[in-house]
C-alpha cells in the first residue's frame, strides 16, 4: 500500500514538473541548460509549426475560393516560332587604295614645266612635267649622226665581206663600232626620257607638291596621284573568327561621315596572325560610284559570321540566372486556376549568340510555346499570372 502511494505521488510530481516546462519560455529553458527539456521543447515547436503551416494552406485555399477579386500578376507573353537568325561582328577599318602614290623625279635639274594642276584627270603615261635635260638632247642628236655613219660603214663592209673582198678584221671592227654607237644612243635616250615625268597609272592629280622653276633631285616629291576606282577597306578581325570570316562573306559597310551604307563582300583574308593583338587582316571591296569615298576614310563593317535559318530568339531582358549559373525563363502555362488564368513555370535553357536585344536559344524551348516577357523578373515559379496581351 505504501509503495502504491509513493508511485502515485511521484507521477503527480513529474506531471507537474512537465507542465511547468511547457509554460516556460525558450530563454528560461536555455538558461537552465537542461538538454532533455530543450529537445522536448524543440520537438513541440516543430509540431506546432507544421500544424500552423497546414492551417495556413487551408485558409489560403478557402480564401482564394471565396474571394472574387483577381489578384494574379499581370504579364505579357510571346509565342515562340522559328526564325532566320544572322549574327554579325562589327569592326572598324580604313578605306585604302593601292593606286595612291607620290611621284618622284628620276633626273636632277630645273623643273622647267609643270603641265598639270590639282584636280586634273590624267591617263597612264601622260607627261606631267619636264626637267631641264642639261644638254642631253644635243648630245643625243650628235650621237645619232655618228650612229648613222657607223651603220652605213658596217653595211658596206658586210657587203664586201660577202663578196670575199677585204679582210675579216675590217668587217668585225665596223660591226663592233656600229653596235657600240647604237647602245650609246639607247642609253642616252633612256637618260633623256627621265627628264619627262609621266603618270604611272590613270587617276587624278591630288596635289602639286613642287612648283615650276624649282631645282629638283631624286627623292624630292613632285605630285600625288590617286585613282579612286579600285577602293577597298582594310580591317583587323580577332583570330577566333578565322574559320567563319572567309573570302566571299557578305559585308555591310557604313560610312558615318558620308551617312552612306553599301553592301559588299570580303575579297581577301590575311594569312598572318598579328602577335600583338591576335588578329588577322581582311580586305573588303567598296564601290565608289559617287566618288565621295576617299582614302583613309573611316568605315564600320558588319560581317555575317553565323546563320541559323530555324532559330528561336527571345529578348535578353527575360533571362534570369540562378545560384548555379543556369539560365532560365518563365513559361506561361494554362492551369486549373478556375478563373482562366495561367501559371508561371520556370524553365532552364541553354543560349547561343546574341544580336542586338535578342539571344538565340539552343536548348530548353520549342516553337509554339509561350514565354513571359513583361513581368518575367517579378513572378515566381508556379505563381498565378494573368496575360494581358491576348
Amino acid at each position: 500500500m505504501k509503495k502504491s502511494i509513493f508511485i502515485l505521488t511521484l507521477t503527480v510530481l513529474l506531471t507537474a514538473c512537465s507542465g511547468g516546462d511547457k509554460n516556460k519560455s525558450v530563454d528560461d529553458l536555455i538558461e537552465e541548460g537542461n538538454l532533455e527539456n530543450l529537445v522536448v521543447k524543440k520537438d513541440e515547436m516543430r509540431t506546432t509549426q507544421s500544424e500552423i503551416q497546414n492551417d495556413l494552406a487551408k485558409l489560403e485555399a478557402a480564401i482564394k475560393k471565396l474571394d472574387t477579386t483577381d489578384n494574379a500578376a499581370l504579364v505579357t507573353t510571346m509565342t515562340l516560332r522559328d526564325t532566320l537568325f544572322q549574327h554579325f561582328i562589327e569592326i572598324q577599318g580604313n578605306v585604302e587604295t593601292n593606286q595612291n602614290v607620290i611621284i618622284y623625279p628620276e633626273y636632277q635639274g630645273v623643273l622647267t614645266r609643270v603641265l598639270v594642276k590639282e584636280g586634273d584627270r590624267v591617263r597612264k603615261g601622260q607627261v606631267l612635267a619636264r626637267i631641264d635635260d642639261g644638254g642631253l638632247g644635243s648630245q643625243l642628236s650628235q650621237l645619232k649622226v655618228q650612229e648613222e655613219l657607223a651603220r652605213t660603214t658596217f653595211e658596206r663592209q658586210e657587203r664586201l665581206w660577202q663578196q670575199k673582198i677585204g679582210s675579216e678584221i675590217q668587217y668585225l671592227q665596223a660591226k663592233a663600232n656600229y653596235e657600240a654607237t647604237s647602245n650609246s644612243v639607247k642609253q642616252l635616250e633612256s637618260q633623256l626620257g627621265k627628264t619627262s615625268v609621266q603618270a604611272p597609272f590613270s587617276g587624278i592629280i591630288d596635289d602639286v607638291i613642287t612648283d615650276q622653276g624649282t631645282v629638283v633631285s631624286q627623292g624630292q616629291a613632285l605630285f600625288r596621284i590617286v585613282n579612286l576606282n579600285d577602293m577597298f577597306i582594310k580591317a583587323e578581325v580577332p583570330e577566333r573568327y578565322i574559320k567563319s570570316i572567309v573570302p566571299g562573306k557578305e559585308v555591310s559597310i557604313s560610312l558615318p561621315i558620308l551617312g552612306e551604307s553599301v553592301a559588299s563582300k570580303v575579297r581577301q583574308t590575311g594569312n598572318y596572325i598579328n602577335p600583338n593583338n591576335r588578329a588577322f587582316t581582311v580586305e573588303v571591296d567598296v564601290p565608289n560610284t559617287t566618288g565621295n569615298i576617299k582614302p583613309n576614310l573611316t568605315a564600320r563593317l558588319k560581317i555575317n559570321d553565323y546563320t541559323n535559318e530555324n532559330a528561336i530568339l527571345i529578348p535578353l531582358s527575360v533571362i534570369s540566372e540562378n545560384a548555379e549559373g543556369e539560365q532560365y525563363v518563365y513559361m506561361a502555362v494554362k492551369g486549373d486556376t478556375g478563373n482562366g488564368n495561367s501559371q508561371a513555370i520556370q524553365r532552364t535553357i541553354s543560349t547561343g549568340k546574341t544580336q542586338g536585344d535578342y539571344i538565340e536559344v539552343l536548348e530548353g524551348l520549342s516553337p509554339g510555346e509561350t514565354i513571359i516577357i513583361e513581368g518575367a523578373r517579378s513572378v515566381k515559379d508556379e505563381q498565378e499570372v494573368k496575360i494581358i496581351n491576348q
